[in-house]
């Protein structure tokens, strides 16, 4: 799978610039990925692109399968007619550094709405045969999907368990009576799933043919408000009478809060996904298929063994591990699509049971540059401590303060500690320092968020771990895509053995 020396970047979609006040699947994100191909990367890495709930996480997400609509073009609806110049003119101004998701979303779903008003107009005259075949083949989860977003809207966005019980528990005469009353609001839905999937595919397409593999992420858990717990409640760990999360999930104190994480999802019911063979897990799994080319697994070690938190708790530091049958999973997972292209997220309190699933279906694991200088020389994220080249090395992840961000925070004696293993602390700044050397290590892959390439600080972080608020927001702007940055990560890349053959 990843079995060569390459390089690439992370930037979520919702960071690229755009006059929509959010990034998008438009003309923005094919001249990134022209950014990409001219600096010699092979990889662009993205974060979950479902559509989000509270707090705007992509990995909190109403749905497993489907897109965001706020990732849909404007422009590229203006060019198939379904939306006017006018339209298209009457957007707000927008902040150029940060998503405003509250007017973002005021503004663009109105546009989205009279889109879907044309497109309904369009299909009437022409019979349009590939909206239909869309939704026949994505039918086992798309007409739940527009149907749940539906009753969201009916029910003033009241998460499903707090819905009359009829249709919170999909009694069939309740579900064939929403199902007639919010007819246009569930075309609605459909008609954002096939443009999202539309735009997707083309974008793909765009980047694979220049040499460029999407690289996307499988959040192990899903939204307790989403449709797949709705959907399918059997195969969650819910309160029978109320509903909720009987068992949440999570992961005890660690490097990023002394309280854990409690994300609230319901974990699994293994037992019971495990009598289907996991038939939802590898339909997941299919389905991210269609939109990237690796998918990274969220929270690996949660197939070893979970955080299990019971209801009522209000922090993580009162739960237990609890076994799962990841070794059975990914071994029916492989037997029915083959070897597939999965890479490990093995970050936190990782055992030898961990690592030893990880190791037997040859999945890499990923490597932390910001990791590595707050233990001793054993510490396993120093490059010279690598036992295996199957393994991504970053600079920081999503969830880390970016480089220059992380280094400054830092007392002078840990700075001290960092320029000290570095050699030194060239004058093109920590950022470029941490950059040369996740390229120079034997790591086969090597992606660098795009904050850090910028040489940003705090203000650009992207998330902060149990915060539930305020995050997914920075945007870069237009003018970083130059080609004096591009030169200079060619060079670079280059340089450590990173160049894709055919361009050599």
């Amino acid at each position: 799978m990843l079995d060569f020396r390459a390089s690439g970047i992370l930037l979520h979609p919702t960071s690229l610039p755009s006059r929509f006040g959010i990034g998008d699947l438009g003309d923005q994100a094919y001249k990134f990925i022209d950014f990409l191909a001219n600096s010699d990367q092979q990889i662009w890495q993205i974060l979950p692109i479902g559509p989000t709930g509270f707090g705007n996480s992509p990995y909190l997400s109403y749905s497993a399968l489907a897109g965001n609509p706020l990732l849909i073009s404007p422009e590229v609806l203006h060019g198939k007619d379904l939306l006017t110049t006018e339209e298209l003119n009457s957007t707000p101004d927008f902040p150029l550094d940060r998503v405003d998701f509250d007017r973002v979303i005021a503004s663009k779903i109105p546009l989205l709405r009279r889109a879907s008003d044309r497109f309904k107009t369009q299909i009437a005259k022409t019979a349009d045969s590939e909206f239909k075949r869309f939704c026949d083949r994505q039918n086992d989860w798309l007409s739940d999907y527009a149907l749940f977003m539906s009753l969201k809207q009916a029910h003033n966005g009241k998460s499903w368990h707090q819905w009359d019980a009829d249709i919170a528990y999909r009694q069939p005469e309740a579900m064939a009576k929403w199902a007639t009353e919010l007819a246009d609001e569930i075309f609605f839905h459909k008609f954002i799933q096939y443009q999202f999937f539309c735009q997707w595919k083309n974008l793909k397409q765009y980047a694979n043919q220049k040499g460029i593999k999407i690289f996307g992420d499988i959040p192990i858990y899903v939204a307790h408000d989403s449709v797949d717990v709705w959907a399918h409640k059997d195969i969650f760990c819910l309160d029978e009478e109320t509903g909720e999360a009987s068992l949440m999930a999570g992961v005890p104190p660690d490097y990023f809060s002394a309280t854990g994480q409690l994300w609230g999802n319901p974990v699994y019911n293994w037992e019971e996904l495990e009598k289907t063979d996991f038939k939802w897990w590898i339909r997941r799994v299919e389905g991210i298929l269609e939109y990237v080319d690796i998918i990274r697994i969220d929270h690996f070690r949660g197939f070893q063994a979970y955080w299990a938190v019971p209801q009522g708790e209000k922090t993580a530091m009162n739960g237990t591990w609890l076994d799962a049958p990841g070794d059975e999973f990914f071994q029916l997972l492989e037997k029915q699509l083959g070897k597939l292209p999965i890479v490990a997220e093995d970050l936190g309190v990782i055992t030898p049971e961990v690592e030893a699933l990880r190791d037997k279906f040859s999945f890499p694991g990923m490597k932390i540059l910001q990791f590595a200088f707050d233990d001793d020389r054993a510490n396993g994220f120093l490059p010279f401590n690598y036992t295996d080249r199957n393994c991504l090395v970053y600079t920081g992840t999503h969830d880390n303060n970016t480089s220059v961000g992380w280094f400054y925070e830092r007392s002078p004696e840990a700075q001290a500690r960092v320029v000290d293993y570095l050699g030194c602390l060239c004058d093109d700044g920590i950022h470029w320092a941490l950059i040369r050397l996740a390229l120079g290590s034997v790591g086969n892959t090597v992606v660098l968020p795009f904050q850090d390439i910028l040489g940003l600080g705090t203000d650009a972080k992207m998330n902060t771990p149990s915060q539930p608020t305020g995050n997914w927001t920075w945007r870069c702007r237009e003018e970083a895509f130059n080609d004096e940055l591009s030169t200079r990560l060619k060079y670079l890349t280059h340089l450590y053995g990173r160049t894709p053959i055919s361009h050599e």
